[in-house]
């Protein structure tokens, strides 16, 4: 009778595990040591089973979340599957992935093809033009969302949709940080548009023909109709801004399905690399392909020599450094300036150049350029198709084009960025040398300064405001810190009085940022920051400044007893009140721009590698 029992009692609990611990939800994983010793196989949850909400009984969590699942419609065939979360960033005040609900579906649809269960969830979308104060301020908070939505719901694998600006960097800070296999879709670039006869496009023209205005070369009329036309769909600027560099150095890390970068976000191409992007995150999740195996040193030394060959945006070196910190790896900017002076300038797009991202996919993409960069990179850095960068390359077409140079013809001799030394950035400093004016590259000149935004805001056009072209602009307290969240306000305007003159350029200082889309000759991430004290500080109206791009300096020409002297009556800012939330966790855990303006408490707790 025991015996019957028994029998009856493992039947019952054969049929409990068939149905809701189905052989599909669970992964036999071994490890092999490296003295060659098997260590036994272990029963990994997988698929709806991952992560189960903790009610004291696994049995229970596991019915439980099937049974609420089920009202969606789902069947226990499509419950057995591989699960790829989506993380969808679609939002209304975000034009830049206004065709996240295509994407989603082509994703599904490579999932679906593969033999997976695609769901998507919604996490923080970041758009630039519509996030206050700025949205370097909320690119950590969305990095925490997307990390903490891969922890905490179940997954085998996660596709980050993303694009405009700072959204991009903050799903790779999270997905380096969960470490669950990820793979990057980009949204795309715009489609340009046509204003009387001349080609435009966001957001270089934006400032062109911004300034064409404040100069009263253009009136109101055109600079209203110029305005529809700027941009011509859905989609990220259409240049080299921030967006598309960072599209750029997705690729290049390996985490961007090969040619996914440059796609325009409304043709079938993107549709195309989306499908592709579920397919291959399924594998990812098969194959256990994490991000740690991809986001290597070597990727990131391939990214930095990209960032430089495509002139990207100054942001790209802040959001490089944040995801190699959550990585463990310090970027190491003096040894990164060294790679800049071998590595010019390839692509002719604005704002360095003249062409679009549109005019770089039909020339091959990123591809093209890292065909150009071969001798250069780590062609053994592993990619998300489980190939490495090398192998992808060798099954890429070379032909004639226009849009990215070859080594003898670049468009700048030397790299986009150069980092800058001296007493006015002790830790360092930054400037876009492929965007600036040449007569400005070595100049020494007297400061204009102004304390804040705000008061920019009210005297840079004022008539009585003592400047001359040949003067320095110098911006205070729009850093990490003092601002808060470092706004693109680095890209000071020329002085009304000025611009009307004929004044295209001067030389302007911040421990801000400035869009990527934007030129000129502009000193930016300051470090440390004036609202922590550093020399830009006190920097006074009438000093003298010495800017020497050759020479990699940066020097405030006052004597160090003077400095001393007004180190002594310094006093910090006063900061926005911050009593709770979010903008008091930002003021107590934010850092510099060296150290990618992360969160203090979001890195290792030991970084002892440096890159390159």
């Amino acid at each position: 009778m025991c015996f019957t029992l028994l029998i009856k009692l493992s039947i019952i609990i054969l049929i409990i595990r068939n149905q809701f611990f189905s052989k599909g939800m669970y992964l036999m994983t071994k490890h092999v040591t490296e003295d060659s010793r098997e260590i036994p196989a272990v029963v990994v949850p997988k698929g709806i089973s991952k992560g189960l909400t903790n009610y004291g009984d696994t049995g229970f969590s596991l019915f439980l979340r099937k049974a609420f699942i089920k009202g969606a419609g789902y069947t226990d065939e499509a419950l057995d599957r591989i699960v790829i979360g989506i993380a969808n960033t679609g939002s209304g005040y975000n034009p830049c992935h206004g065709n996240a609900p295509q994407l989603i579906e082509a994703v599904k649809r490579g999932v679906m093809m593969a033999g997976g269960l695609a769901i998507d969830f919604p996490t923080i979308s970041i758009a630039e033009s519509f996030s206050s104060p700025t949205s370097m301020y909320l690119r950590n908070l969305m990095s925490m969302d997307t990390e903490e939505m891969i922890r905490a719901q179940p997954m085998d694998a996660v596709v980050l949709i993303g694009g405009c600006d700072k959204t991009v960097p903050a799903q790779l800070m999270g997905a380096a940080s969960a470490n669950v296999p990820t793979i990057q879709l980009i949204t795309g670039s715009m489609l340009t548009g046509g204003h009387r006869g001349e080609r435009v496009g966001a957001c270089t023209d934006c400032r062109r023909f911004w300034g064409q205005y404040r100069a009263q070369e253009i009136d109101e009329q055109e600079v209203n109709e110029v305005n529809s036309k700027l941009v011509a769909s859905v989609g990220t600027c259409s240049v080299m801004g921030t967006a598309s560099t960072m599209a750029c150095l997705g690729e290049a890390l390996g985490i961007v399905m090969p040619g996914g970068a440059s796609p325009p976000a409304v043709t079938s191409d993107r549709i195309r690399i989306a499908e592709l992007t579920g397919k291959q995150a399924v594998e990812m999740a098969r194959t256990g392909l994490t991000p740690d195996k991809i986001l290597t040193a070597k990727a990131f030394e391939n990214a930095l020599r990209v960032l430089l060959a495509i002139g990207g945006s100054t942001n790209g070196i802040i959001h490089l450094t944040a995801i190699a910190g959550r990585m463990g790896f310090d970027i190491d900017l003096e040894a990164f300036d060294k790679m800049s002076r071998e590595t010019p300038v390839l692509v002719d797009l604005k704002p360095s150049g003249q062409h679009y991202m549109e005019d770089l996919h039909r020339a091959g993409g990123l591809q093209t350029v890292l065909h150009e960069l071969r001798p250069l990179l780590h062609l053994d850095a592993l990619t998300v198709t489980g190939r490495t960068l090398g192998e992808e390359l060798d099954d890429v077409p070379v032909f004639s084009q226009e849009v990215v140079r070859s080594f003898s013809d670049p468009i700048y001799p030397a790299g986009g960025i150069a980092f800058l030394r001296g007493n006015l950035a002790p830790e360092g400093a930054i400037i876009k040398q492929s965007a600036a004016d040449q007569q400005l590259m070595e100049h020494e000149g007297r400061a204009v300064v102004f304390e804040d935004s705000e008061d920019m805001a009210l005297r840079i056009d004022d008539p009585d405001l003592d400047v001359n072209a040949d003067d320095i602009l110098v911006l205070k307290n729009i850093g990490p810190y003092g601002a808060p969240g470092m706004p693109e306000a680095g890209y000071l305007p020329i002085p009304k009085k000025l611009a009307r003159q004929g004044v295209k350029d001067m030389v302007r200082i911040s421990d801000g940022r400035m869009s990527g889309t934007a030129a000129g000759t502009i000193v930016l991430h300051v470090t440390p920051e004036a609202a922590k004290g550093g020399t830009l500080a006190l920097v006074q109206n009438g000093d003298r400044i010495r800017l020497s791009i050759s020479n990699r300096s940066i020097e405030l020409l006052v004597s160090e007893q003077e400095l001393e002297q007004r180190r002594q009556g310094w006093k910090p800012i006063k900061l926005v009140d911050a009593e709770r939330g979010y903008r008091k966790l930002f003021y107590e855990q934010i850092m510099q721009a060296d150290k990618g303006c992360d969160f203090e408490f979001l890195r290792p707790p030991f970084i002892n590698k440096k890159v390159p």
